[in-house]
């Protein structure tokens, strides 16, 4: 049986122009093209596309996910090891939502009738978020992630756990200003992102164009995505946002 791009594109949630593009680096193509140019895929072309999306999910990619499919030999066995990475993923993630779920509750009941609001166990802020995912979530940036890969080489321990937990320590403030109802481009906002910014810069050069690309994948690369919507869903959304009108205002 086969399925024109309409269908595919209905069952799978991926767009056609994503899967033309699929096609055209030989990642996806279709089983065949009919007239007018119209493409089919088979179930053998489907199951590719799960596994494609799969790993797409699991922060891999294009060219790493078409070396991966390339040496796979048993489609079976290639499936058991997608499922042991995203039950591994799945109880990082878990783990996350519950440092988070458990600092909201400690931040809550320590703030009751006026209280300042205190955090227990601050270390409790950092499970299930660990520093060598930063360096990987920069894999598109790659100028970028040799920078602080040589920065992290010339760091003590105590430094890079400095660095993380002032990384989550401003996912979180962000999170903070959203609820009480700023707006991405408010200025605490764009104060955080200039903050940022700064950081970044001090490290190498970032250009307008760069800035925004890393902006985008803060929604787009799936390891950035999960760790803001951890903290708050909608986050990831709201970090690009504000970087893109930080880019727009400072940078032109």
């Amino acid at each position: 049986m086969e399925w024109p791009t309409a269908e595919v594109v209905r069952m799978s949630g991926v767009t056609a122009r994503t899967l033309r593009h699929y096609d055209a680096i030989g990642l996806l193509p279709p089983a065949r093209t009919g007239a007018g140019g119209l493409r089919y895929y088979g179930e053998p072309q489907l199951l590719r596309l799960q596994q494609i999306l799969v790993l797409r999910e699991l922060g891999l990619g294009l060219g790493d996910i078409g070396r991966v499919l390339a040496e796979q030999v048993d489609a079976v066995e290639a499936l058991r090891g997608h499922h042991r990475r995203l039950l591994t993923e799945r109880d990082r993630l878990d783990t996350l939502a519950t440092t988070v779920s458990r600092t909201i509750a400690e931040l809550e009941q320590s703030g009751k009738d006026d209280a300042p609001m205190t955090i227990n166990r601050p270390e409790n802020l950092f499970e299930g978020v660990q520093p060598e995912q930063y360096q990987e979530s920069l894999r598109d940036f790659p100028a970028h992630a040799e920078r602080v890969a040589r920065h992290v080489e010339g760091s003590s321990p105590e430094d890079i756990e400095a660095g993380q937990r002032e990384r989550t320590a401003r996912m979180i403030r962000l999170a903070e200003l959203r609820a009480e109802g700023h707006a991405a481009d408010s200025a605490p906002v764009q104060a955080e992102v200039d903050a940022h910014y700064r950081l970044l810069s001090a490290l190498r050069p970032v250009t307008a164009e760069e800035h925004l690309a890393m902006g985008r994948s803060v929604v787009d690369n799936p390891d950035w995505r999960a760790a803001y919507e951890a903290i708050a869903p909608g986050l990831a959304a709201f970090q690009r946002d504000a970087i893109e009108a930080y880019t727009a205002d400072r940078l032109g």
